[in-house]
């Protein structure tokens, strides 16, 4: 059985990693100072063990993205994920403006309350960014950081300038395509064949969640997150481990460097024949070197 405020569509699901993971999501309300009212936050909690890994997703994208790789980290230590305020199944509340400070806010108030511990904080794509922000604001939180294909050396969205009514509608209509969200999935993979009806399910089940586009709208408009800078890149003192696909279509690999340049505790390791989505295209391989790197 899936959860009630998981849509229908996940009845649809046919690999074992993506049924289990959707039937594992969790709802919590989280008291926060960005709405008078809770935040329904979406999450899922995995195993046990000291220094627990949080798993941020990336733009557009839920929790369902690490159906892979949390199970493979769960089996040797704790692992939480969480959809970001505006993304995935959590609550899109209205008044809020759906900004990167408020993503932090959120996901701070996450950690604060069930959480409650130093993380092994791991991002991947538009997840870097905002675990590469939270690092900095927080950094008594993280003890180690883990970079996944990681943006955060790019300007924003290039959709940002369609963002003015009504093109900010049509913008998001854009993105919700079928054939436009099939094309951007195979994009990310170098194996075509991963890009299968299972992976586009779990990368538009949240389409369905009410308020997506407006949320999306709203993050948008906002610049999402910016290039951060190289002085500021180099503030962050933790451990930081740089996991790239050597064949990233969507980011390229130049950044891969640039971050490993900047970040001054960092390692860079190269995922092998692999796209933007090496914890979904080689998940066994992912979690070794985040596993390796948690001691």
């Amino acid at each position: 059985m899936f959860p009630s405020f998981i849509p229908t569509a996940a009845q649809r699901l046919t690999e074992s990693t993506s049924i289990a993971l959707a039937q594992s999501i969790e709802q919590i309300a989280i008291t926060t100072p960005l709405s008078p009212q809770p935040v329904l936050t979406t999450y899922v909690n995995k195993g046990s063990g000291t220094t627990p890994f949080l798993l941020i997703h990336g733009f557009d994208s839920s929790v369902l993205e690490y159906r892979r790789l949390l199970p493979l980290l769960a089996e040797h230590n704790e692992t939480w994920a969480v959809d970001l305020l505006g993304f995935g199944f959590t609550d899109r509340p209205k008044g809020i403006k759906f900004g990167i400070t408020d993503i932090k806010t959120h996901l701070y108030y996450f950690w604060k309350t069930l959480i409650k511990q130093p993380v092994i904080l791991v991002g991947a794509s538009m997840g870097g960014a905002a675990a590469i922000d939270f690092t900095l604001t927080y950094p008594e939180i993280v003890k180690k950081l883990v970079l996944i294909d990681s943006a955060g050396l790019a300007s924003g969205s290039v959709l940002s300038k369609f963002m003015f009514p009504p093109l900010d509608y049509l913008a998001s209509q854009f993105l919700r395509n079928p054939k436009v969200r099939k094309s951007i999935i195979r994009s990310t993979f170098k194996n075509k064949s991963l890009a299968s009806l299972d992976a586009e399910l779990c990368a538009g089940l949240h389409l369905e969640c009410s308020n997506w586009n407006k949320a999306v709208i709203a993050f948008t408009k906002s610049g999402g997150y910016t290039a951060f800078r190289f002085k500021k890149l180099g503030d962050i003192q933790q451990p930081t481990l740089i996991l790239w696909g050597d064949r990233d279509q969507i980011l390229g690999t130049v950044d891969a460097k640039r971050f490993k340049r900047a970040i001054p505790n960092s390692k860079l390791i190269w995922i092998q024949d692999c796209g933007h989505v090496p914890h979904l295209e080689q998940p066994q391989i992912t979690a070794r070197y985040i596993l390796e790197n948690s001691k």
